[in-house]
């Protein structure tokens, strides 16, 4: 009889503890059953103006992704993609990725290209590169802030 009230109480106590957790944890986490991007998710982490806000895609070694961003004027829509140009004009290019997505870019005067390590243009730029593309997209139109051209191993 004595075993049975040890092991009731210890399993009262143990299902008390577990209902403490999720009473603190799961608030966190109910709040919003669809949560949108956050924009403040990297807002505190690094020095802000330094550095470029898509170094990190490159060791994520993903195709292509969006991300919502916070800036001083408001809401953007940052946009990257890595694949090989299948065509350039004079005024972008077109991305295909591995996974068969396709991405016309344009380019402005705020576009900066590097091929191997050095400052190039979009007439340096050839159909079969392998790049590397950031910048934001409008609506339907993704605009270059980048594109770069690793350097041949």
């Amino acid at each position: 009889m004595r075993n049975n009230r040890k092991t009731i109480a210890a399993g009262a106590g143990a299902a008390g503890l577990l209902g403490l957790g999720l009473y603190f944890s799961v608030p966190a986490f109910a709040d919003d059953p669809a949560p949108s991007p956050s924009p403040r998710a990297h807002a505190d982490q690094g020095h802000p103006g330094k550095g470029h806000p898509f170094r990190r895609a490159r060791a994520l070694r993903g195709v292509h992704g969006e991300a919502t961003v916070k800036r001083k004027d408001g809401f953007h829509l940052a946009t990257w993609q890595r694949g090989k140009i299948t065509a350039v004009s004079a005024t972008g290019v077109t991305v295909r990725s591995d996974d068969g997505v396709s991405w016309t870019w344009t380019s402005d005067g705020k576009t900066r290209v590097r091929k191997n390590g050095e400052k190039s243009s979009l007439k340096g730029l050839a159909g079969g590169d392998q790049v590397l593309v950031a910048g934001e997209r409008s609506g339907g139109t993704r605009t270059a802030r980048l594109i770069r051209v690793p350097k041949h191993r």
